[in-house]
């Protein structure tokens, strides 16, 4: 009578065991997916802004650089410009050399060539020379600009050579001029001042 519950006793033993090694791990929560695509969907659509705002403010940085070249460089061809106006003529082209002159000046140099007989003048002396005369820019560099003013300070290196009506050439002369060079409201850029720097040539 005494081994019954033993035996009733090692099955329960035997059904505990063969429970305890049949136990599963519950079964994992599955990601909340709907959440997830949001917040990829988030930092997505932040990225790709950032990106955006970042090459907007690259891309207007980098045009305003190139504006702020393109007008130094107009600054200097109109420099330029100004000084091969200035010294270049023939015998036929006086007229229409001397008035493209001064239509691209402005300011104290307008005001010269506008006052009593200049203009005359200058053509005047121009068919006095009995030559021809070419104006050949050697370099210019933008000195400094004034924006209040809207001047800029060109340096401009030239070489002028006359020729008579034979055809024979004068010594080439060297120059160097100082060109103030006005921009107005528009943009429009025309030879303001003339001066020889160290008051030579």
């Amino acid at each position: 009578m005494t081994t019954a519950p033993v035996a009733a006793d090692s099955a329960t033993a035997a059904r505990t065991a063969k429970g305890t090694a049949t136990v599963k791990a519950p079964p994992r929560r599955r990601a909340h997916l709907g959440l997830v695509a949001l917040v990829a969907a988030v930092v997505l659509g932040l990225a790709t802004a950032t990106l955006g705002v970042l090459a907007y403010v690259m891309n207007d940085q980098q045009r305003a650089v190139e504006d702020t070249q393109a007008r130094k460089e107009r600054f200097v061809d109109t420099g330029k410009q100004t000084v091969v106006n200035m010294f270049s003529y023939t015998q036929d082209t006086i007229d229409e050399s001397v008035t493209r002159f001064i239509d691209g000046t402005s300011g104290p140099l307008r005001d010269m060539m506008s006052q009593g007989n200049n203009a005359d003048n200058l053509k005047a002396l121009f068919r006095d020379t009995q030559a021809s005369s070419e104006a050949v820019v050697n370099g210019a560099a933008l000195e400094d600009v004034d924006e209040i003013a809207r001047n800029a300070s060109v340096l401009v290196a030239v070489r002028v050579t006359v020729t008579d009506l034979d055809g024979v050439n004068a010594p080439t002369r060297p120059y160097r001029l100082r060109v103030i060079v006005h921009e107005d409201d528009n943009g429009h850029m025309t030879g303001y001042d003339l001066k020889y720097p160290d008051g030579g040539n």
